[in-house]
């Protein structure tokens, strides 16, 4: 995410909106995709076509930034190959285009302008929750520490990737966005030693 990138994913993605047809991976691989997709703006966009294909106006109205802003991240963006010009429309003298993403899930890894996106991704819904109205929505934030080996650790990787995709894969319908954020890291928690029962 995410937007609703996953970084070093594998596997298969979901199946849900938006409404056009769309590859289910593209790989990052080019410099030029990795600063089109991590900057803000451009990843609230892509983000926003997950739920369907927009015209300029439509994302700049939801944005609340001028069309030529929004319409200078489309070109960036589709410079990149990460979204495309999906229909047009006929509206009185003028032809709309709709944009839409080019794949349903861009895999990034470590690299480039990616560095560091797990803490911004982090700091990103910190700041969320602590705008979120306590109107008795759902809210909730929980942590917990775990000495695990890598191997175990990967797998909960795996499993938190496939939940968010599957979050991520919900039907739109009601008025409310939510958000679903994990993080998986290690830490420098200290942990006690074995008690003297286990010796």
């Amino acid at each position: 995410m995410t937007d609703h990138s996953i970084p070093d994913a594998t596997g298969e993605g979901v199946a849900g909106p938006p409404d056009y047809p769309l590859a289910e991976v593209l790989e990052l691989t080019e410099p030029g995709q990795y600063r089109a997709l991590f900057e803000d703006s451009r990843r609230q966009i892509v983000s926003l076509l997950l739920d369907r294909a927009a015209t300029t106006s439509e994302l700049a109205e939801v944005l609340g930034r001028p069309k030529g802003t929004i319409g200078h991240h489309l070109k960036v963006l589709a410079e990149a190959g990460l979204v495309h010009v999906v229909r047009t429309k006929r509206v009185r003298a003028l032809e709309a285009k709709y944009y839409g993403r080019t794949a349903r899930v861009f895999l990034y890894h470590r690299e480039h302008e990616a560095v560091g996106e797990e803490q911004h991704i982090l700091g990103r819904a910190s700041a969320e929750v602590g705008q979120a109205a306590p109107d008795g929505t759902v809210l909730s934030a929980n942590v917990r520490y775990a000495r695990i080996p890598l191997e175990r650790a990967v797998e909960w990787k795996h499993r938190l990737d496939e939940l968010v995709m599957e979050f991520a894969a919900e039907p739109a319908s009601g008025p409310i966005t939510y958000a679903l954020v994990y993080g998986l890291y290690p830490t420098r928690r200290p942990a006690l030693p074995e008690s003297e029962e286990d010796r």
